[in-house]
Parts: structure tokens; sequence; C-alpha cells
């Protein structure tokens, strides 16, 4: 045999080795993919079947009172999963974050308290995303007033457990979470061990007492909590963001969970989502004049500070706070936190200011010394910007170039609907006019003309509105 024959014996050999080694390739992974198909139709029958299962008991909620308890879908569900098709649904997350960041996720605990409108969202996409533990506490049932705003409930659903419809919601999501639904209301006398080895807690609680508890203990005992602040009454999410509780401004739920906390000793270190936004004219549903008969209507809530009349919500809102406490919450257990959050206004520098002013103007008028007023520098920023709209009562209303906040009428102490907004120099005009040192203070109407008096009433109804949004 030639050395041309012996190459061309070699090359055969070769080609045909490739060959084989590309079949061999080939039927492999044909046989993985109908493998993973063959798989993947299995569970979608399994969830099917346990879907059909839980309608089945579940259908006429309606009938059910709020005490039966339904195991149908925590027992349709083993904890085995395949890990192949975990981290197919995960592979974004896994792109996103990395390997590492995804084990930190994939081994973490989330109690979340409150199962409403935001705390819904942000268990859907915490579990979605790869956090395997969570535990939810709610006491309460779906309404079909819930259903605007609700991350997993339909008709179906009115009439059960918020915590319950939840984690059925979860399992037929991502089926290897572990959910833990409480069906009880969240007290600092008991409810410390529901947070025990929780990783984060996110407080998404309406209850400004219960919520006040929950981020002190949580401040007390070293669990991180975010904490949702007051969706109600907003529409426009550009106003949302993430801060520190003692940098928010505007929110009147924030302001009162920030004094009340800061009456127990908590100045920050809890981070929050809320909205600059100042509620417009909206108001509370009105109850039915039957229920007024019934007695007070404060002693109609079932839980003191629960709100008697329903808050009007737009469903976006809670939602994307949700969203937002989710997102933050993954980013940390990720380690790779989200620091310092844009501030969608940096004007603290001004309000403090305007404050400092007030506070030295009210001072020379008591001839004392006063060391603080019953507004703070939040106030000033609503009555500024929210309320005045940066501008001066004055027309044609130009943007002061030292904007001033002074009290209108002096024969009323200082309150939000009671100050209006001068050029520094209208402001000194308008106190040598109708302040009087022996209590016979003039009426700021024969002072200023009819313009400047529209303005100061049309403000002082929008700020009575957010005083009785807030209360």
């Amino acid at each position: 045999m030639t050395s041309l024959d012996l190459r061309s014996h070699k090359v055969q050999l070769i080609g045909t080795a490739i060959a084989a080694s590309l079949a061999t390739v080939t039927l492999l992974i044909s046989y993985n993919t109908l493998s993973k198909r063959k798989r993947r139709r299995h569970l979608e029958e399994d969830i099917k079947q346990s879907i059909a299962e839980y309608d089945a008991t579940g259908a006429s909620s309606r009938l059910r009172t709020p005490e039966d308890e339904d195991d149908t879908l925590s027992s349709n569900y083993s904890d085995a999963y395949n890990e192949e098709l975990i981290r197919e649904q995960l592979a974004r997350n896994y792109a996103f974050f990395s390997e590492e960041s995804m084990t930190k996720i994939r081994r973490s605990r989330v109690v979340i308290v409150g199962a409403g409108g935001v705390g819904s969202w942000a268990a859907v996409m915490l579990a979605r995303s790869g956090v395997s533990e969570i535990r939810i506490i709610d006491f309460d049932q779906v309404t079909l007033s819930s259903l605007n705003r609700h991350a997993t409930a339909g008709l179906n659903d009115v009439g059960t457990k918020k915590v319950k419809c939840v984690e059925k919601a979860l399992k037929m999501m991502c089926r290897w979470v572990k959910v833990e639904p409480v069906d009880e209301l969240w007290t600092k006398e008991t409810g410390g061990e529901l947070l025990e080895g929780a990783d984060w807690v996110i407080d998404a609680i309406d209850n400004i007492q219960t919520k006040v508890d929950l981020l002190k203990y949580c401040h007390d005992n070293g669990v991180k909590v975010f904490s949702s602040m007051g969706a109600g009454a907003k529409c426009d999410p550009t106003r949302i963001q993430i801060s520190d509780i003692s940098y928010t401004v505007y929110d009147p739920l924030a302001r009162s969970v920030r004094r009340r906390l800061r009456l127990l000793g908590v100045n920050s270190g809890i981070p929050v989502v809320y909205s600059t936004e100042v509620p417009g004219d909206v108001k509370l549903l009105p109850l039915p004049e039957e229920e007024f008969q019934k007695g007070p209507v404060k002693e109609l809530g079932a839980f003191d500070d629960f709100r008697v009349r329903i808050l009007p919500v737009l469903g976006p809102l809670p939602a994307i706070f949700g969203l937002n406490a989710a997102t933050y919450i993954l980013c940390d257990l990720a380690e790779k936190p989200i620091f310092n959050p844009l501030p969608i206004k940096n004007r603290k520098k001004l309000y403090e200011r305007m404050y400092r002013d007030l506070l030295h103007r009210e001072s020379k008028l008591a001839g004392e010394q006063l060391s603080r007023l019953p507004i703070d520098e939040d106030d000033v920023g609503l009555i500024f910007d929210d309320l005045y709209r940066g501008r001066s009562a004055v027309p044609p209303h130009d943007v002061p170039q030292r904007p001033t906040i002074v009290r209108w009428d002096f024969h009323k102490p200082i309150t939000i609907e009671n100050c209006v907004v001068f050029e520094f120099k209208d402001a000194e005009k308008h106190a040598k006019a109708c302040w009087s040192s022996t209590g016979d203070h003039v009426d700021p109407d024969s002072i200023w003309e009819e313009a400047v008096q529209e303005t100061v009433r049309r403000r002082a109804a929008e700020a009575r509105r957010v005083l009785n949004w807030v209360m």
C-alpha cells in the first residue's frame, strides 16, 4: 500500500469518527430535548390537575365560612422539583445577578406582613425571582373591592383568606417555593416569633399603630425591614421613590409613622417606598346611613386605627409600591444593594431656611424665643411646593426670589391651612399690617385684594382635604 493510500485511509477513518461523534451528539441532544419536553408535559398535566382539584373545592368560596381551611393545594405539591427546570425558569435572573448571588437569593427567607395590594405584588415577584421561603401574615379576606389591586385574587377567591389566595398563586407560578400562610393579625405581644429567621421583613400594613409596632420591633431586634407608606389616593408614578424613613417628604402616612417612631427613639435606618405626591380632590367613600344609626362611627372598625370608610386606591400604585419593595430586597439579598436612591426633590435646605425664617418671625411676634412650631420642615415643603406650587399668593403669582411663609390670619394658630407663601417683602408687609401686640389683630381680607384672598381660600381648601385624608 502506498503512502498516498495510507493517507487516504486515515482521512476516511477520521471522517468516520467525526461523523459518528456528530451522530452521537445529535442523539444525545435529541434525547435531552425529548426528555425535557416530557418532563414539561408531565409538569403541565400535574399543575392542571392541581388547579382542577383546588377549583373543585374552592369554586363556591362565597358559600364557605371564614373558618373553612383548604389543604388541597399544599397536599398536591411535592417538595421534589427538577433543578434543571428551576434554573430554566430563573434563567434571566441568573443572567442578571450571577450564580453566587442567585444562590444567596434562593437560600433566603422573607416574611411579608400584609397580603393586600402591596404585599401580594411583593410576594409574587420575590417568588418569581427565586426566593424559596416566604411567610405571609394577614388576618383579612378577599373582597370584590380587592380585585382592582390584588396581585393574585380572582372572582373565585372572594370570601377566602388573602394568605391562602397568595399561597395558591405562588405555588402555581413557582412550584419549588415554600409558602407559609399565617392567618392572624400581627401584634407586638405575640408576633416576634413569626419574624424569627427572616432575612427580610416587608411591612405592608394599613394600620398605623401596628405598622409602628412592627418597625420598632424590627429596629430593636436587628431584623431588616422594608416599609411601604401610603399608596392610597395617589396616581403619579413619577413621584414614587425609595429612601430612608428620615428623608421622606410630603407623604402624610410617612410623616405620622416617622413622628411616632421618633418618640420611641427610632430616627432612621428603615428603608421605605413612598410618594411625594399630595392627594388631589379625592374623598373617602361615604358610609351608608344605617351605619351611623349603629353608634359612633369610629367604633364600627374591627380594630382601632383601621379606616371605617374606604380609601380610594388606583390599582397600579400599590402594585408599584410592592414591586419597589421586592426589587430593593432582591438586590440586597444578592449583595448588590441599591445605594443612595436618587431623590425626586432635593430642596431640604430651602425648606429648612423657610422654616427658620418663620420661627424667627413668630419668636419676634411672641416676644420670646420659640424652640419649635406646630408645623415642621416637611409641612413647609408641602405648603410651598404642593399647595402654592412654588409661587407667591400675590398676582401674577411669580416664583419668589426669596420665598417666605407667614401666618395668614393671626387670630388663628399656625397650621398648614393658615400659612401663605409670599415674596419676602410682601411677607414683611403682611405681618406688620395684620399683627397687633395687644391681640387685636387686623383681618387680612382688609389688607389684600380679592385675587389674593381667593388664592388663599383655594389653597386652604386643598390643605383641609389633605388633612382630612391623612386623619
